[in-house]
């Protein structure tokens, strides 16, 4: 039977901020069945809760993010075609549960981040990256194609570029990753924790109510065209200006004083 995915995805939670570790650094945090739906079950649980207002995702260990998927162990588990396609939709299901999730997310890269891997850590919104990170899509070298990974790399470079990447499979470093801009910000690995910690409590500090509706915003009028998302955002500003949290914003800045959130 697959691992449970309580073992290989752990989650914590604490001022504002969860964290969710792919476990199996013994694997390079390689994804497993059980690590996809430990992963879903971990952004659920943060969007649920009204107590988290960012999510960070990370691997353990000081190798590797993820190295993608676990090819060999996903293999020991096929149940059959039909089976074995719907599950590798969890995946793509995972994508959309972090894009829709109304709080943003933050991708802490030490190490590898491979194929899948690469895919995860770009489908957070943010990625902080350690000066010794390393990126690629490499599944053309095993006869594959990273088609589930598709979309977070057209979304995090220019297009031809991503394609690049998986034409030939190579590996880029933090510092090329950071001119491609596919990562937020990269730093000497032992300040990594420091600048995540940083960023998460930066973004745990805004209005829930603003951060939830301007992030969703952001991702509905990604594919729009401008006549399409312009009304839209106009809608979505008069909701915005509406909430209790824009009033205590205004209120707070004409007081010269610290806002005080309700996310309403």
């Amino acid at each position: 039977m697959p691992a449970d995915p309580d073992d290989e995805v752990l989650y914590s939670a604490a001022a504002g901020v969860a964290r969710a570790t792919i476990n199996r650094p013994e694997r390079r945090n390689a994804m497993s069945w059980g690590v996809i739906r430990g992963l879903r079950q971990a952004v659920a649980r943060a969007a649920d809760d009204p107590g988290v207002r960012v999510l960070v995702l990370t691997g353990a260990g000081d190798k590797a993010f993820s190295a993608g998927a676990d090819l060999g162990g996903m293999a020991d588990h096929e149940p059959g075609f039909a089976a074995i396609h719907d599950a590798r939709g969890e995946l793509a299901g995972l994508f959309d549960d972090m894009w829709t999730m109304g709080k943003p997310t933050l991708a802490r890269v030490q190490g590898w981040a491979m194929a899948g891997g690469l895919g995860l850590a770009l489908a957070c919104d943010l990625v902080v990256a350690s000066d010794k990170a390393r990126f690629g899509a490499p599944e053309i070298d095993v006869g594959l194609w990273p088609y589930m990974v598709t979309v977070p790399l057209m979304r995090s470079m220019p297009p031809k570029k991503a394609l690049e990447l998986m034409l030939t499979g190579r590996v880029v470093d933090a510092a090329e990753a950071d001119r491609l801009g596919f990562v937020t910000r990269v730093v000497p690995h032992a300040e990594l924790d420091h600048a995540v910690d940083e960023l998460a409590t930066t973004l745990a500090a805004k209005s829930p109510a603003a951060m939830r509706l301007g992030r969703g915003a952001f991702y509905a009028v990604w594919d729009m065209t401008a006549a399409d998302a312009l009304p839209y955002l106009h809608a979505m500003l008069t909701v915005t200006a509406n909430t209790e949290d824009a009033a205590e914003g205004i209120a707070a800045f004409m007081e010269k004083r610290p806002p005080r959130w309700t996310g309403r």
